[in-house]
């Protein structure tokens, strides 16, 4: 490795005083392959409501300003939380879905600085000055490809602007190939205590296919470091799908990681969508696995993971018992945004940077997807804003449901009624409906009072979300990932 040495008010999901069937929502999900191939199509993964196909160029930078005064200017505004992307990678993973620019000028760096910088000002300008920081992540692309003294202009320039919680969650994607002993001692002396590393596959054989080769001993070089050093919490990204996995070549990579014992870790399905993704073109459909060999890799996992005692808090991802997640996940608190589950549910989150997603008020905003075009926005307009959606009423409600089942796998329907003044059978008798052959296949319970997901539902609960998704049932055509 380069350089590098060894030396307010209740929750959203109400109270947590569950009992009976409640453990059962963080139990080791049962993996049953004929059930999750009977349900297995494409559905959104639920990092928002409405979710990003929907968003549009209607909403631009003149709305999105207006509902940051008007959120910031409300008796009791929430805390924040700032997400900044860094695109910057310098070669590309064939793989990989995100939104990157490929480039070997690590030179780059510093002009998107003083943009992401700008467009901070402008959030600045707007903010009342009582709102906190309680959670900041830097994402990518490769933050670590940009030089250590341009992201510590980046750090200097965010803490000046911005108030920051002492208990802040802090956050940094990293590249073991690009990472420097700069990197890390920067991140730690500025109080970052998450640290998250795409590892995705161990075999030589599927990195070579997917144009990243990373070795294991480089990784495990790295990890060691980040604990040397302090932070708090680990993550680690895997990727299932991939070419020339199986269930047996994966266990490798599945056993090394309990090894490492990282505090998280993230399987994701690789949605292989070459008509859109241009690059992946040159992975080898036929090297792909088969659909009924995939999940048998997943659930290889699934075993490994949650045997080794991590638990299963939802979709792809798991932690330790002790980790804030899980806390999260048994008192219904826990919630999700653009970076997946987090446990700062009621922020708002301010998305800076190219293609950056935010969540205020009720509205989402989406920054232009091309460095040049993102960084004109901004120094005209003072935020690259060009399309997103303002929620309605029946947005928002359908949000909190939708939530709550993705995150607590159960809800109680006296709460939502509650908070929003409906009856909810007769408000949502459509998804009832929709949702009773799933209850004959023991996927969930229909009780009087709530809707409870089960062991064998959990794998498949975005499929139970869809049943309250008023857009699916408009039938707008849409492109989502598989749902397992």
């Amino acid at each position: 490795m380069a350089s590098l040495s060894r030396t307010p008010g209740p929750p959203p999901g109400g109270s947590p005083r569950e009992t009976k069937p409640m453990s059962e929502r963080w139990s080791a999900p049962v993996f049953d392959k004929a059930m999750i191939l009977k349900y297995d199509r494409p559905g959104p993964r639920y990092t928002s409501y409405p979710t990003a196909p929907y968003f549009h160029e209607g909403f631009g930078p003149r709305e999105y300003l207006r509902e940051v005064e008007e959120t910031n200017a409300a008796p009791a505004p929430p805390p924040l939380s700032l997400y900044f992307h860094l695109p910057f990678c310098k070669s590309v993973c064939w793989f990989c879905g995100c939104n990157v620019t490929y480039t070997k000028d690590r030179g780059l760096g510093n002009a998107y600085v003083d943009h992401l910088l700008l467009e901070m000002d402008a959030l600045k300008a707007r903010m009342a000055p009582s709102r906190k920081v309680v959670q900041i992540h830097w994402g990518g692309g490769t933050p670590t490809f940009i030089p250590a003294p341009v992201l510590r202009r980046l750090w200097e320039g965010i803490a000046e602007r911005f108030p920051l919680d002492p208990e802040a969650e802090v956050g940094v994607e990293i590249d073991p190939r690009e990472v420097t002993e700069e990197h890390l001692t920067l991140f730690r002396e500025a109080g970052f205590n998450r640290i998250s590393l795409g590892i995705q596959d161990f075999d030589p054989t599927v990195q070579k296919a997917i144009h990243r080769i990373q070795p294991e001993a480089l990784t495990r070089e790295v990890i060691a470091r980040c604990r040397d050093l302090g932070f708090a919490s680990i993550n680690v990204d895997l990727i299932y799908g991939l070419p020339h996995q199986t269930a047996a070549s994966f266990r490798y990579t599945l056993d090394r990681i309990v090894e490492l014992a990282p505090d998280r870790i993230a399987t994701f399905n690789f949605a292989y969508l070459p008509e859109m993704i241009r690059h992946q073109r040159a992975i080898d459909r036929e090297a792909l696995p088969t659909a009924e060999e995939k999940l048998e890799i997943f659930k290889t996992a699934v075993e490994t993971f949650t045997g080794a005692g991590y638990v299963f808090v939802g979709m792809d991802h798991f932690a330790r018992p002790e980790d804030e997640l899980v806390k999260a996940l048994k008192e219904r608190t826990l919630h999700r945004n653009f970076q997946g589950y987090t446990t700062k549910a009621g922020c708002d989150l301010y998305g800076i940077g190219v293609t950056s997603i935010g969540s205020l008020g009720r509205c989402y905003a989406q920054n232009a997807k091309a460095v040049a075009e993102y960084q004109r926005r901004v120094a005209e307009e003072g935020t690259a804003v060009f399309r997103g959606v303002r929620l309605t009423d029946d947005d928002l409600l359908r949000r909190d449901v939708i939530t709550r089942l993705m995150c607590h796998f159960v809800l109680v329907k006296a709460e939502i009624e509650a908070k929003y003044g409906i009856a909810f059978d007769e408000t949502f008798g459509d998804a009832l409906s929709d949702l009773v052959p799933m209850e004959k296949d023991g996927l969930i319970r229909l009780k009087a009072d709530r809707i409870e997901v089960t062991s064998l539902g959990r794998l498949l609960v975005r499929n139970v979300a869809m049943a309250f998704d008023a857009y699916l049932r408009r039938g707008d055509a849409k492109r989502f990932s598989r749902t397992v």
